[in-house]
């Protein structure tokens, strides 16, 4: 029982869980968790008692569920995963070191620390693109496939979020067909809706611990959304990126905009020579810099073929087409 009377005592069942599994070798995990939390766990059997403050204690139910729901779908847990999700809940990723390899001179770059390794700009651009989210509430980065626009959007927003420096973030993507008819498509709108998302959703599953990104979720912390849906809503203590902002009309680049609460970040992030609205609509993407042109707190970024990060014919097809584009321009 507990003797400090800010301390409390609890216990948590493991349900359907093996708990040699789950306590490791020697109770490893276990003495994991203590060490990062102000608890002591004693483990029999399926149960585990927890005793220490209140804050801690119910911290660590919540990883503890998050543990169960780990072993139960990989049928092990291992030491990256439960560092991995104690980073998540305590919201303090320098605390947990882990990145195995962290030289000094890149602290300053790394936008977010995971399981897999580090999140970081590889190129001047990107580097660009990550300061200025750091200095400015609205970024718009405009650049050609393939120079992670996407994934270092959702790392930022992922970081802001463990940080507590917002309260949830918000993904959008309008829903434009690029040569194919979304009414043609098998099932009902949110079927419909989930491939035009779909890259979204990949950033966040190669970033977030799957248990943990499906909670959050669920709890509306994070939400991955067509842009229609953003239409009346204020957005407060929010990371909010809209991706492929070249396919918004004017109307709806205006609407997005103006959904920014206090304490919000934003990013928008686009391809202009990708635009797959029709002609008769205005690129809210084309333009744009013109609009907010001098305004404090704004900032344009682009990158180019010189900074995709992915196979490196992905270079060589922009600059090819770059040059065609330039020819038919000529004639």
């Amino acid at each position: 029982m507990p003797t400090d009377p800010e301390e409390i005592a609890t216990e948590f069942v493991l349900p359907d869980t093996d708990p040699l599994l789950f306590y490791g070798a020697n109770d490893r995990n276990l003495k994991i968790i203590e060490k990062y939390f102000k608890v002591s766990l004693l483990g029999r059997g399926n149960v585990i008692k927890l005793v220490g403050s209140g804050a801690d204690v119910q911290q660590v139910e919540e990883l503890l569920r998050e543990l169960v729901l780990i072993i139960n779908r990989n049928k092990n847990l291992s030491r990256t995963d439960l560092l991995t999700l104690i980073q998540i809940i305590k919201g303090e990723s320098d605390q947990v070191g882990l990145t195995v390899t962290r030289p000094e001179t890149d602290q300053n770059s790394v936008v977010l620390y995971t399981a897999a390794g580090n999140v970081k700009p590889n190129t001047a651009g990107q580097q660009q693109y990550c300061q200025a989210v750091e200095e400015n509430d609205i970024v718009f980065c405009i650049g050609p496939a393939g120079t992670g626009k996407t994934y270092l959007a959702v790392a930022m927003a992922v970081a802001y979020l463990n940080k507590k420096r917002v309260n949830k973030i918000i993904l959008a993507r309008p829903a434009v067909e690029a040569g194919e008819n979304l009414g043609y498509l098998p099932g009902d709108y949110r079927e419909k809706i989930n491939p035009y998302l779909a890259p979204l959703y990949d950033a966040l599953e190669n970033i977030v611990a799957m248990p943990v990104l499906r909670k959050q979720i669920d709890q509306g912390i994070i939400e991955v959304i067509p842009l229609a849906y953003m239409r009346g809503r204020t957005l407060n203590n929010a990371f909010v990126l809209l991706d492929e902002g070249q396919n918004c009309t004017f109307m709806q680049m205006k609407m997005f905009l103006t959904r920014l609460g206090v304490n919000s970040k934003c990013i928008v992030n686009g391809d202009i020579t990708q635009i797959d609205l029709p002609k008769t609509k205005e690129a809210g993407l084309l333009g744009i810099q013109k609009i907010l042109q001098g305004i404090s707190g704004i900032k344009f970024v682009y990158l180019d073929s010189a900074d995709v990060v992915r196979h490196k014919l992905v270079k060589d097809i922009i600059n090819a087409y770059a040059k065609e584009g330039s020819r038919d321009t000529e004639e």
